[in-house]
């Protein structure tokens, strides 16, 4: 009976896991959904014309301005346009660029790659220095807990464009190292990985220091500790695990933070990528190309955070139990 019992509660452990999962994934449907409306509505409402800005000295020719309208489908409402939008994202056709004449999903797909490798790199980064700061800051040396919590607080204030140009001169420029005028060797991308890095960095070393300091007080440290461990190895081997929880939850932030500072540390070292499509995208007002790469970002994000909260629920026992899921 016991065996029957238990069974019983796998199954309805399982099933209830199973549609906390679902959940989320309908969660983030509708925030891809909510993140293409309001971008929608916000290029509409933005100044100026499409039409002038994509005929630039030829806005005033009646008939170019005729045959612009009919190409890009600008006569019809623009309820029309939004609801033809949504029907073919499904479908995966974002629409064609107008200043590019080709379809988003393309232009997209060419210049994802080095965001992601450049958000990859220093998402990895930001790890081992937080992971790192953390055991170090933890460990009892005097005043090195007050230094390492000055330079994080001056990493977390320095917005992302200082920190890369100040980076770019002290570094490229004035010491010579790192060159970034080859886009394609692995130096032109340690000065933009470092500038994303460094502030999520700090910020994961401040959440682990915090849950590492509470570990150490949990019974289980002075267990470790009488088996005849080091502090080293109880902070590092034992407290860390547990305080890298809160991290994992946060990872849907840093994928959104990481993307944000991207768009911005693309355009001071000039790397391709997708911050200078939407530089370009907003600057001619080309809708379909804004759209296509605000779905996309939105779509990382969501992922990532999805991707967290799945993790979470799978192996620790406390967050499934918030949920309302046991095992």
């Amino acid at each position: 009976m016991t065996a029957v019992h238990r069974a019983t509660g796998r199954r309805r452990a399982g099933r209830s896991l199973a549609w906390l999962i679902l959940h989320r994934l309908l969660a983030a449907v509708l925030v891809l959904w909510v993140a293409v409306t309001l971008t929608f509505i916000a290029v509409q409402l933005t100044p100026g014309d499409t039409v002038s800005l994509l005929l630039g000295e030829n806005r005033n020719d009646p008939e170019l301005r005729a045959q612009t309208i009919a190409r890009w489908g600008l006569d019809q409402p623009v309820w029309v346009q939004y609801l033809t939008y949504l029907t073919r994202i499904p479908s995966g056709d974002l629409g064609i660029s107008y200043t590019l004449r080709r379809p988003v999903a393309d232009l997209i797909a060419a210049g994802i790659g080095p965001t992601l490798q450049l958000t990859a790199v220093a998402a990895v980064a930001a790890i081992v220095l937080a992971v790192v700061g953390a055991v170090a800051t933890t460990a009892a040396i005097p005043g090195l807990r007050r230094v390492a919590g000055t330079v994080e607080l001056v990493l977390l204030s320095a917005p992302p464009f200082w920190l890369a140009i100040v980076l770019l001169w002290g570094v490229s420029f004035q010491l010579g190292w790192f060159s970034i005028v080859e886009q394609g060797s692995w130096q032109a991308l340690v000065l933009p990985a470092a500038s994303l890095a460094l502030p999520i960095g700090a910020y994961l070393t401040q959440v682990l220091v915090e849950g590492i300091d509470r570990a150490m007080e949990q019974p289980f440290i002075t267990t470790a500790r009488s088996r005849g461990i080091s502090q080293f190895a109880a902070r590092a081997r034992h407290a860390l695990r547990h305080a890298a929880m809160p991290a994992i939850h946060l990872l849907g932030l840093i994928v959104g933070s990481l993307l944000g500072g991207a768009v911005i540390v693309e355009q001071v070292f000039g790397r391709p990528g997708l911050g200078q499509l939407a530089v370009d995208a907003v600057t001619v007002k080309d809708i379909p190309l804004i759209l296509g790469v605000a779905l996309v970002s939105t779509a990382a994000f969501v992922v990532a955070s999805t991707a967290a909260d799945i993790v979470a629920l799978s192996v620790d026992p406390r967050t499934r139990v918030a949920a309302g899921v046991s095992r």
